[in-house]
């Protein structure tokens, strides 16, 4: 055998103990790897977190909750994790939405309204081991006080008397039973309320728009009944002027009540201004209509046989 024929024999046995090499390799990492994430997978190993608890169920169907911070073992077959708790201040929305939810007031209008309540566990065993669904439980009986409390109140007081309804649901979540002689919401399922908030309270579209027009006519008849009043008062004041000038004049001139239709024309046509600027009370301003043309003046008719002669007052200015 020629040295050229050994050394191409050598090179292909080292070429094929390289690839049995790069496959065996190839081999342990996708072995090692699948059995890594099978044991992710499956969570035989977890983890517990800071503020937070696992709910364990073993193949016997007991519950355990786990509270130990750090990592644990488990039979993946034999044990199943349910639940992980978080341990601190959590949020609950109304409806489980951020968006409005529409509840139906105390006199049958709609209104929209969301809400948020904040709450912390604090008996992980009455949490998650004697309610199978505690967060859906307490979705239900949330949203059901809440909509109690506020169908009981009218569309005014919702609106406008907003602090004194959040503080009502607060207590009634807090300290009142969900059923007469039953356990209050924090009993039920091991909880601690925080606080309650109302996040918006608000009409619907058309009732607003109805709101508005029904402002909007209320202004205008107000309006329309102050102008009626301003109109009322200064006929009143007219015609208080009006009398009191017929008397100055009738015992001016010394004459009888015959000729008071007379004297209304003369006092019309002539002292009418005069009159009126002294029986003001009050009255800033004084239209006189017709200023342009000349004011006539017009005498009253001659008096009876029996009344004194008009020339003795003739001389009384």
């Amino acid at each position: 055998m020629t040295q050229e024929v050994h050394s191409s024999l050598l090179h292909r046995a080292r070429l094929k103990n390289l690839f049995k090499r790069i496959f065996v390799i190839l081999l342990i990492f996708v072995l090692c790897y699948g059995s890594i994430a099978l044991v992710y997978a499956t969570k035989t190993i977890y983890k517990v977190r800071y503020n937070y608890a696992i709910i364990l169920e073993t193949l016997s169907g007991e519950r355990l909750a786990i509270t130990e911070i750090g990592w644990h073992l488990r039979l993946p077959i034999f044990t199943r994790l349910e639940l992980e708790v978080p341990l601190m201040n959590q949020e609950l929305h109304l409806g489980n939405s951020i968006e409005p939810q529409r509840i139906m007031s105390k006199g049958n209008v709609a209104l929209w309204t969301s809400a948020m309540l904040t709450f912390r566990i604090q008996d992980l065993e009455r949490w998650g081991i004697e309610n199978r669904s505690p967060q859906t439980l307490l979705q239900t009986d949330f949203d059901g006080i809440v909509k109690d409390v506020m169908q009981s109140e009218s569309i005014n007081q919702l609106i406008s008397d907003r602090v004194r309804i959040k503080e009502q649901i607060y207590r009634t979540l807090k300290d009142q039973p969900i059923n007469r002689g039953g356990p209050t919401l924090e009993q039920k399922y091991g909880i601690e309320v925080i606080s309650f908030v109302l996040r918006d309270t608000r009409y619907g579209e058309k009732l607003a728009e109805a709101s508005e027009e029904k402002k909007r006519r209320e202004l205008i008849a107000e309006a329309e009944n102050y102008a009626a009043d301003l109109e009322a008062s200064r006929t009143k004041k007219l015609y208080a002027a009006y009398s009191d000038s017929i008397q100055q004049m009738s015992r001016a001139l010394k004459v009888s009540g015959a000729n008071t239709p007379h004297l209304f024309n003369f006092l019309n046509q002539q002292k009418w201004a005069a009159a009126y600027q002294k029986n003001q009370q009050g009255q800033n301003t004084f239209v006189l209509n017709n200023t342009n043309s000349a004011i006539p003046v017009t005498l009253p008719a001659p008096l009876p046989a029996e009344l004194p002669p008009v020339e003795n007052d003739a001389a009384n200015p």
